[in-house]
C-alpha cells in the first residue's frame, strides 16, 4: 500500500547512472611495499571485492547536495563528508602535498619533464598498439591485458614496471574516475617516474576534493551519468544514517568501507525507488544521523594508528582549500561541528566559488599550481587554518541554529501529501460551524433484507458434509406456498437416519412405520419469501 501510494502521489525524477570500473589486476606481495610507500596500500585491499552502488539512493542524497556549502541539507541541519571520513573509510593519507601539476604539456611546463609517450615508454618499456591509443589517453583493457599477472621470475626493475602500471591503474579507477571509464589519462606519468616520493602526496584530500567536484556536477539535472570514488560517498551514508543501511553487515575490518564489499543493490525500478529514498530522508530526524560512528570500540579496535598520527588528524577539522589538479574545492567543517563532537551554531556566509566550478583543465592544459596560487597557498597554510572543536556529551545543532534552519533551509523535496496520514479526516472549522441542522428530512424506509442470504450467511460453517450442503442449497430454492411475509421460515436439513430393514407387515398386511407416498416427507418444508 504506501509503495502504490508513493508512486501515484510523487513524480519519479533522474536517476543517476554511476561510471566505475574495478582494475581486476592481482596484487602481488612484491608490489605491496610500494604500495605501502605510497600511501594507497588499504586502498588496493579495498581494490580485490566490486563495490556495487545504490544508484536510487545516491540520487536522492545529490538532491540534497549544496555546491555553494559542499553540505548535504537534511531536515534537521548539514552534514558532509569530511577528511575524516575519507581516512577511517578508505585509510587514505590525508597531510602532504597536493596532488597537482600540469595534464600532457610535460616537457614544457615542468622541469625535468618528457614528452608524454617518450616518458610512457620510459615507464612501462613499451608504447601500446595505435589503435588503443586515443589523444591522451591509453585504452584500458591494453593495460589489463599486459600487466594483469606480474611473472613469477620477474627482476627488481619489471616489478617496478608492473607496481607502476597497478597504482595508475587503481588511482584511475577506484578514487579518480571520470566518465571516461574505459580509458587511462597520462596525467599520473609524473607521479609514477618516482615511486619512492608518491608518499609525501595528499591521496586523501585529492580524493576529497574529486568527490565534492563530481557531486557538483550532479546537480545539474541535465547531468545523467556520474562519476569518482562513489564507493566512499554510500560507505558513508550507511556509516551514518543506520536507518538506511543495509541488513547482515555487522563486521568489518580496515578500511571500513570493506563492510559492505558484498553489499549488491536492487536497482530496477530506479524510478519508483528513488521517490522512497527521498520520501525516507524527508522523514530524518536528528536522531537519525550518527554525529560520530568512529568512536565506537568496535571501530577502535580495527583501526590502523597510521592514519590517527598526528599529522593527518590535526587537518580533519581544517577550513581549507581540497585540490585535485584543476579541480579546487572547499572544505566547510565549520558547517558540520557535531560531526566532531561538538554544537552546531549558527555558521559563517558560505565562500562563493562559482568561478572555480566552472574550471574543469579544458581550454588548453597549464601548470595549475600557478594558476591556482592562491588557493595552493591556503593548502600551504592548512595548519593555520585548524578549528578548535569544544566537545560536548550531547553533540549536536543548538537551539538558535534549529530556529534559523528552519526558517531558511529548503527541509523537504517531497510533496505535502506525502506527508500526510491519509487515515484521519481532518476537521475543519467551516465543517465545525456547518453542523447537523442542514441534512434534508427524510422518509423513513424499512429494509427489505433477503432472508435466504441472512440466514446462509448465519449458518456458514455449520453444515458438516458436502451432501448437507448440496441438500441445503437444494432446498433454498424451492418454493412454498402460502407462505405469508413475515413468517418465520425453518431452513434446517433435516437429521438423516440410517436406511431401517422393512418393518414385519401387521396383521391387516400393511407394513409398519415409515411415511407413506402421500405424507410428503418430514414436515419441513421451505417457503418464499414475501417482498410486498
Amino acid at each position: 500500500m504506501l509503495r502504490n501510494f508513493i508512486t501515484d502521489v510523487l513524480q519519479p525524477s533522474r536517476v543517476i547512472t554511476a561510471v566505475r570500473r574495478q582494475q581486476n589486476m592481482s596484487l602481488h606481495d612484491r608490489i605491496i611495499p610500494y604500495l605501502e610507500t605510497a600511501g594507497l596500500y588499504h586502498l588496493a585491499r579495498l581494490n580485490s571485492q566490486w563495490f556495487w552502488v545504490d544508484e536510487s539512493l545516491l540520487s536522492a542524497f545529490i538532491e540534497r547536495w549544496r555546491p555553494e556549502t559542499h553540505t548535504f541539507h537534511m531536515p534537521f541541519g548539514e552534514c558532509t563528508i569530511t577528511l575524516q571520513d575519507v581516512a577511517y573509510q578508505l585509510g587514505l593519507p590525508i597531510d602532504g602535498a597536493p596532488v597537482s601539476g600540469c595534464l600532457t604539456e610535460f616537457e614544457n611546463l615542468m622541469e625535468h619533464g618528457r614528452p608524454a609517450w617518450v616518458w610512457f615508454r620510459e615507464l612501462f618499456g613499451e608504447l601500446p598498439p595505435q589503435s588503443k591509443v586515443k589523444q591522451m589517453t591509453v585504452c584500458y583493457t591494453w593495460f589489463h591485458e599486459r600487466f594483469r599477472v606480474l611473472p613469477a621470475d620477474a627482476t627488481d626493475e619489471t616489478v617496478r614496471v608492473y607496481a607502476r602500471a597497478y597504482i595508475l591503474m587503481l588511482l584511475s579507477s577506484q578514487l579518480f574516475a571520470d566518465k571516461n571509464a574505459n580509458r587511462v589519462h597520462l596525467r599520473w606519468l609524473p607521479y609514477l617516474a618516482s615511486l619512492d616520493d608518491l608518499g609525501r602526496y595528499s591521496w586523501g584530500s585529492a580524493a576529497l576534493a574529486w568527490l565534492y567536484r563530481c557531486l557538483c556536477r550532479g546537480t545539474n539535472r541535465n547531468v545523467v551519468n556520474l562519476a569518482g570514488p562513489l564507493h566512499l560517498l554510500q560507505s558513508w551514508i550507511f556509516w551514518r544514517f543506520p536507518s538506511l543501511r543495509p541488513t547482515g553487515f555487522d563486521r568489518f575490518g580496515f578500511s571500513l568501507a570493506s563492510r559492505w564489499a558484498e553489499f549488491v543493490p536492487r536497482n530496477d525500478a530506479g524510478a519508483q525507488r528513488l521517490v522512497s529514498a527521498r520520501l525516507a530522508l524527508d522523514r530524518l530526524r536528528v536522531h537519525d544521523f550518527v554525529w560520530e560512528p568512529y568512536s565506537s570500540a568496535d571501530v577502535a579496535a580495527v583501526i590502523h594508528p597510521e592514519i590517527l598520527a598526528d599529522e593527518h588528524r590535526r587537518l580533519w577539522t581544517a577550513v581549507t582549500s581540497l585540490i585535485y589538479f584543476a579541480a579546487i574545492e572547499w572544505h566547510q567543517v565549520d558547517r558540520v561541528l557535531p560531526q566532531f563532537g561538538g554544537v552546531q551554531h549558527l555558521p559563517d556566509v558560505a565562500l562563493n566559488i562559482d568561478w572555480l566550478h566552472a574550471k574543469d583543465g579544458r581550454g588548453g592544459d597549464r601548470w595549475f599550481p600557478t594558476y591556482y596560487q592562491e588557493w595552493h597557498q591556503l593548502w600551504e597554510n592548512r595548519h593555520q587554518s585548524v578549528i578548535w572543536v569544544d566537545r560536548v556529551l550531547d553533540p549536536g545543532p543548538s537551539a538558535d541554529y534549529l530556529e534559523w534552519w528552519c526558517r531558511v533551509a529548503h527541509r523537504f523535496l517531497s510533496p505535502d501529501v506525502a506527508f500526510q496520514d491519509p487515515r484521519p479526516i481532518v476537521l475543519t472549522e467551516e465543517a465545525r460551524h456547518r453542523g447537523s441542522s442542514q441534512a434534508p428530512p427524510r422518509v423513513h424506509v424499512y429494509d427489505r433484507p433477503d432472508n435466504r442470504r441472512v440466514d446462509r450467511r448465519r449458518r456458514i460453517g455449520t453444515r458438516t458434509t458436502d451432501r448437507e450442503w448440496r441438500e441445503f442449497a437444494d432446498r433454498l430454492e424451492q418454493d412454498v406456498p402460502g407462505a405469508e411475509a413475515g413468517d418465520p421460515v425453518d431452513y434446517r436439513v433435516p437429521r438423516r437416519r440410517g436406511r431401517r430393514p422393512p418393518a414385519r407387515p401387521d396383521r391387516r398386511g400393511a407394513p409398519d412405520g415409515g411415511p407413506s407416498e402421500q405424507g410428503g416427507g418430514t414436515g419441513h418444508v421451505a417457503a418464499e419469501d414475501v417482498v410486498g
